[in-house]
């Protein structure tokens, strides 16, 4: 085991091949469901992946044939209890619900393209957890959906990325009914960028992400990062901001080799991120 492969907190799983790196929720026979553990091993995921200069991409997915996650794991994440039995209060069981969130944020703070890889079931915090990450290919037999509504529940916490991901009438039409959308429809909401058989899954990741390996980190980094941004901006003000953005990347050392390289008809060679 290096630093570029092995565990993280025991629940996930993470591997670097290439520039590539690869972070898998390890809980097959809970179908992947989301407890604190994973929460946390999914962030110190991100991190490891922002801290590697040699990581370009990193990939999201969950291990086995069933499910991407199918969610927060209930007898867990919603079990408030009493301290002095050794459950979590009230208050701590708050806080723990909240590294959802932190998850998110790191994600969208990480500075390099995300790509969800999902097979089978991605719901509620799973469903979330696909939505934050930048592009979604999926398999033909996934399913994604918000079923909170089903248990007295609602999705808050993934709201956020939902909404940055689909019309807000169409989210809430999910979200009220709880109804599970298949791979082609989610296509159609622009849910998800690709759809692939099942036996294309592996391949069609591997292509995308090599392919997004291969730009320039300074340019993905600053791009990237200015997108999400103008997302919350007005026209005005995020025209400016762009205008800006744009100034700061031509003065990069990645412009200067792409413009050379295409002057010069060659590949170009970026520095590491």
């Amino acid at each position: 085991m290096t630093d570029r492969e092995g565990q993280c907190g025991g629940e996930v799983l993470y591997e670097v091949a290439g520039r590539v790196a690869t972070a898998t929720i390890n809980r097959p026979e809970q179908r992947n469901s989301l407890n604190v553990a994973a929460i946390t091993g999914l962030a110190g995921a991100v991190e490891r992946a922002k801290q590697d200069p040699d990581v370009r991409v990193l990939v999201v997915t969950g291990a086995g044939k069933k499910a991407f996650c199918a969610g927060a794991d209930l007898s867990t994440m919603f079990a408030d209890g009493d301290p002095g039995e050794g459950k979590p209060g009230v208050v701590a069981s708050h806080h723990a619900r909240g590294a959802l969130a932190r998850l998110f944020l790191g994600l969208w703070d990480l500075g390099k393209p995300t790509i969800a890889k999902v097979r089978g079931y991605a719901l509620a915090g799973g469903f979330g957890l696909a939505m934050a990450c930048d592009l979604v290919v999926a398999a033909e037999d996934a399913r994604f959906g918000t079923p909170e509504i089903n248990v007295g529940l609602w999705p808050y916490m993934i709201t956020v990325p939902i909404l940055r991901s689909m019309t807000p009438r169409a989210a809430l039409e999910l979200m009220m009914t709880g109804r599970r959308v298949e791979a082609a429809e989610a296509r159609e909401l622009g849910l998800v960028n690709r759809v692939v058989p099942v036996d294309k899954l592996d391949g069609a990741v591997a292509e995308l992400a090599g392919e997004l390996a291969g730009k320039s980190p300074q340019a993905m980094q600053l791009g990237r990062g200015s997108f999400y941004r103008a997302l919350s901006m007005g026209p005005a003000e995020a025209l400016d901001y762009l205008q800006a953005m744009l100034s700061v990347t031509t003065m990069s050392e990645d412009a200067a080799e792409g413009i050379a390289a295409f002057i010069e008809k060659r590949p170009p060679t970026y520095g590491p991120g």
